[in-house]
């Protein structure tokens, strides 16, 4: 079942084992797509979190050396490199867990190194590997929101390197054409199957009542180690609070874009890297925030409002805000001949479709790879002994 009413779902940052546009603010959240982005969001999670593949290999095998924690079809995967990533895992300022929960976390980035090493053999194989220019366009897309002085901060902050990055940049590219070119391609989604999904479904596209487009500045006048925002930049007080968030309207006003100014200084993480985007949020969730809801109402689409503080249970001020209304969608049902109502039907039809072909298509790949974990073995001996 498609949902109509969206859930504002935080945005996931980061730069390793991550297929996200880092370029800008996102585009349009659908009204539509919920359920489809769950069954997309499933099939990666299989791919890089699934259960492990240790496939036993018949016969002998040759002893490892000690740096050696895995093996894919005779490739060794080093532990110097499961560290890296574990190293990134952590950030820079996470405490060091515990060894147990370390091994945890290590055996779980070698599931996904293998599994992804699969892929990369399979599309080597089928001479899909990513070449030198893909890899610098995409890097310089990553890079273009950045100054050089905040791009290197953000490596630093990752525990990883240019040369890292560009490693993990061409994995990613290369996984990409292998499934365009292996599921992505063989897919079509006709008109018969979205009239036959519609004519079932069509509860499913009536809108019980308005959403509104939102996207959103904040300044919090409390204490937090991170702001998640680029210039990691957060106020110290009220006062400073006050300040900030005016003289962000003023720029806004100005002509400043609003997805450039929420990455750059909004202290809400969950959405400064999304350029503020709420997504939709539904009109009976703006009620609990009264003086935003009214605000809002007033807006027209591309319309920012005054400077609205934020609340605590106790009604005392914990921040400041500025929202931008980007679109509003009254109640109502949607009917088929909407053109977005078509757009999100194929879009997750195709999506559940190509999730269903991929978790195959791995499993294929899987079964048929000669894998060793050595790490693994470890420690279940370990824990035998």
């Amino acid at each position: 079942m498609v949902r109509v009413n969206l859930r504002i779902a935080p945005p996931v940052w980061g730069f390793i084992l991550e297929n996200r546009d880092l370029s800008g603010p996102a585009g349009d959240t659908s009204l539509y797509s919920d359920r489809f982005s769950r069954a997309s969001s499933r099939f990666a999670a299989f791919v890089f979190c699934s259960g492990a593949i240790l496939a036993a290999v018949a016969g002998c095998h040759r002893a490892p050396g000690p740096d050696v924690m895995a093996t894919v079809n005779g490739k060794d995967i080093l532990s110097s490199e499961v560290e890296k990533y574990y190293k990134a895992s952590l950030g820079e300022n996470q405490a060091e867990p515990s060894p147990e929960q370390a091994n945890i976390m290590r055996l779980n980035l070698l599931k996904g190194m293998i599994e992804d090493e699969i892929l990369q053999q399979r599309a080597a194989k089928l001479n899909l590997s990513a070449s030198d220019e893909d890899v610098n366009a995409k890097l310089t897309e990553m890079k273009a929101p950045y100054t050089q002085e905040e791009w290197d901060r953000q490596l630093k902050q990752r525990n990883i390197t240019v040369d890292d990055l560009r490693r993990q940049v061409r994995r990613q590219l290369t996984t990409t054409k292998l499934l365009n070119k292996e599921i992505e391609s063989k897919i079509n989604i006709t008109d018969g199957e979205i009239s036959s999904y519609y004519a079932t479904h069509k509860s499913e596209f009536n809108l019980i009542e308005p959403q509104y487009h939102l996207a959103q500045i904040v300044v919090s006048t409390l204490p937090q180690q991170q702001t998640g925002n680029l210039q990691n930049n957060k106020a110290s007080g009220d006062a400073d609070a006050k300040k900030k968030i005016q003289a962000l309207r003023i720029r806004l006003q100005a002509g400043e874009d609003f997805g450039a100014l929420a990455m750059n200084f909004s202290e809400n993480a969950n959405n400064n890297s999304n350029g503020g985007d709420m997504g939709f949020v539904p009109e009976s969730a703006l009620h609990s925030e009264p003086e935003a809801y009214a605000a809002i109402g007033k807006l027209k689409p591309g319309e920012i409002s005054d400077v609205i503080p934020g609340y605590d249970s106790s009604r005392h001020v914990v921040g400041y805000a500025i929202y931008k209304l980007i679109s509003r969608e009254p109640a109502g049902q949607r009917e088929l001949n909407d053109p977005r109502v078509q757009q999100n039907i194929r879009q997750g039809l195709r999506e559940n479709h190509a999730q269903l072909l991929k978790s195959a298509y791995f499993e294929v790949l899987q079964r048929e790879a000669k894998v060793h974990n050595y790490f693994a073995e470890q420690i279940l001996k370990r824990g035998a002994e």
